[in-house]
């Protein structure tokens, strides 16, 4: 270790060094973070890094001057910033590159949100023809040019399709009729959903960029031109409009989060109802009954007044940072005005809750969660880098079958397991005694088989990289595959039935090539006997996926003695339940299933929509009622 003495770090009266503790973390091991990145721009260090405890852990080498002119955010290891109308990578030893200048297509400067978007990052510039009301999603990499999402063309069109005249709400610059704050890019529906602080959340088509649903106050201004109160979507009795709100995003079970700040217009007229507290808010959103139901909130006894700027996001499920960037503000002119940032875990404790001064916005904007301990150059993006499944292994069709597709350009390298032996380890009776491995191609020849891991021609491979099975009874395999569709079954050496593990692992993450659906079929038991899935999520953002459990459709496949009725729940890695589902079309997102071409057969099986972030996870199959049968598990990565 090295030590270098440097000078003593002044910020500038922003207070991120000395916070005011209104609450220190507890001793709560159960927070999913540690570090969050606050969007700010106060002194001339801003944006910084904090963590749970207080403490400031980096600062930006490039000063950021008006926080209502400048924009940040922190993707796949690295400071993204605006200055002017240029975006910038600052890396964390504070090198900075500029990715690109945007006053060729009109940008003056950046405001608010930096966001992840499709594939890119989605920036919002105020333009020389109208003011925070533009979209852009440029490439993370050169900054090219991917997508434009002009709220003010979007709505003209839809307001004169319905015979509306936009001119009466739709205003060119400097004027501020619409006020984009923040957007989320939705991969399970191909949406994005976008919060306008003046008038609504408002959810767009993100290739026709049609308008899909709008989501605010009846009594605002908007809700007057029938073209957009016919995009309205209702509000399910005892749930609560936004008003005012900030930082839309999705959680990992497809619900929309945003900060409702609870302020009425200050443009439009009329300017909607005022409420004198701000609480973060969660919403299912129905699509098909075109309703929204809060499902959660934190209003803290309505006792905080934070009219402005602000965010919540969620983490690990449940685990959430809530920044209220302007408390007391619009109040009386002699009464200060703070920033206040909280973290609260999974079961709704408050864990830490930290004060700072501030003027307007500057101190603390909008902060998000962030996992510095994750970092690897290149960063891994979201994407499935492990499955595992758990089953009894038998005989004929009572073997334990996977499968997996590769996809892109590049070839995979992968490493396969099936364990048996060492499962006893962790309290299993009746284990697999000899497992053998063979991968097979979509055509049926076989690529490799394996009994014993170290007769594997590659098993330094399976060694070097931490995979070596703790038995030497049991398998595994190091591949280069081509992209296309495999099926590894594990079966024993002898006829003795016994529980067996099939492992997948990535090992070519960065490659151009992914794991695109990975499945396992099995026999169904009771009690250590139920179909055990496991999977990954790589070490940056988040990746949607669709888990889904099959029985009654493998009939139609020749399989006899199926499931009759499965049923999926998913768990966290601290052994959470977080999600479950019995009959599929039960579940609120069952549309985001059918629009991603994923509709199980029979109405009897089950499937989950989840936008998850990095982690592990767990899919356990059970039949209904104790019922037992052959079925399927299967974990599909949205791209």
């Amino acid at each position: 270790m090295t030590s270098i003495a440097t000078a003593a770090f002044d910020d500038q009266g922003c207070g991120y060094n000395t916070p005011t503790k209104l609450q220190p973390r507890t001793n709560s091991t159960q927070l999913s973070y540690d570090y969050f990145f606050d969007r700010s721009a106060c002194g001339d260090y801003s944006p910084v890094i904090l963590d749970s405890d207080g403490a400031l852990r980096w600062v930006s080498p490039l000063p950021t001057l008006n926080a209502l002119f400048a924009a940040s955010t922190f993707f796949d290891n690295g400071v993204y910033k605006t200055d002017g109308s240029e975006l910038v990578r600052i890396e964390l030893d504070g090198t900075a590159l500029v990715v690109e200048d945007y006053s060729n297509i009109g940008a003056v400067h950046f405001h608010h949100n930096i966001d992840p978007g499709k594939t890119g990052l989605l920036l919002e510039p105020d333009t020389t023809t109208y003011f925070e009301s533009t979209i852009l999603e440029v490439d993370k990499t050169d900054g090219h040019l991917l997508k434009r999402f002009n709220m003010a063309d979007i709505i003209s069109a839809a307001m004169i399709a319905g015979g509306d005249d936009p001119s009466q709400f739709v205003f060119p610059t400097p004027t501020d009729w619409f006020h984009n704050n923040g957007a989320a890019y939705n991969r399970a529906d191909d949406s994005l959903v976008v919060s306008s602080r003046e008038n609504f959340v408002i959810c767009l088509d993100y290739n026709t960029t049609a308008i899909k649903w709008i989501l605010g106050d009846p009594t605002k201004k908007w809700f007057q031109f029938p073209s957009l109160r016919k995009f309205a979507m209702g509000v399910a009795p005892g749930s609560t409009a936004p008003i005012g709100q900030h930082a839309p995003s999705i959680t990992f079970d497809q619900g929309l989060l945003l900060f409702d700040n609870g302020q009425m217009s200050q443009f439009q007229n009329p300017p909607g109802a005022q409420r004198d507290y701000a609480s973060p808010r969660k919403y299912t959103v129905d699509l098909v009954a075109n309703v929204a139901t809060e499902v959660w909130n934190y209003p803290a006894n309505q006792n905080i007044h934070c009219p402005f700027c602000s965010s919540i996001y969620e983490d690990q499920p449940f685990n959430y940072l809530i920044d209220y960037a302007l408390v007391n503000g619009g109040g009386p002119p002699n009464v200060p005005t703070f920033a206040q940032l909280a973290g609260l875990d999974a079961a709704g404790e408050r864990i830490f809750y930290y004060q700072y001064p501030t003027v307007g916005c500057n101190t603390a904007y909008n902060s998000i969660p962030i996992h510095l301990e994750n970092s690897k150059f290149p960063a891994v993006g979201p994407q499935a880098l492990n499955v595992s499944t758990r089953g009894l292994v038998g005989t004929g069709d009572n073997v334990l079958i996977a499968g997996f597709i590769v996809t892109g350009a590049d070839p995979k390298t992968v490493v396969l397991r099936a364990l048996g032996p060492s499962l006893s380890g962790f309290g299993l009776s009746g284990v697999l005694a000899d497992p053998v491995l063979s991968v097979y191609t979509a055509s049926g020849t076989l690529v490799a088989t394996n009994d014993n891991w170290q007769s594997d021609p590659n098993h330094f491979v399976v060694e070097s990289n931490g995979l070596a099975p703790s038995n030497l009874l049991e398998s595994a395999a190091a591949l280069s595959l081509v992209p296309g569709a495999y099926t590894v079954i594990v079966s024993g050496k002898d006829p003795t039935p016994g529980i067996g593990l099939v492992e997948l692992y990535d090992l070519s993450p960065l490659s151009n090539s992914t794991l695109s659906n990975m499945s396992t079929r099995g026999s169904v038991g009771t009690l250590d006997n139920v179909l055990i899935s496991g999977f990954i999520v790589g070490d940056v953002g988040s990746s949607t996926v669709v888990v889904r459990a099959l029985g009654p459709s493998l009939a139609s496949h020749g399989v006899s003695g199926v499931l009759s009725d499965p049923t999926l729940e998913i768990f966290d890695s601290t052994g959470s339940s977080i999600a479950s589902n019995d009959n599929w079309l039960d579940n609120i997102n069952w549309i985001d299933v059918r629009k991603n071409a994923l509709s199980p057969i029979s109405q009897q099986e089950s499937a989950l929509v989840l936008h998850l972030p990095a982690g592990t996870y767990t899919a356990i199959v059970r039949g209904a009622n104790g019922g037992t049968g052959i079925g399927l598990v299967e974990v599909y990565t949205l791209h």
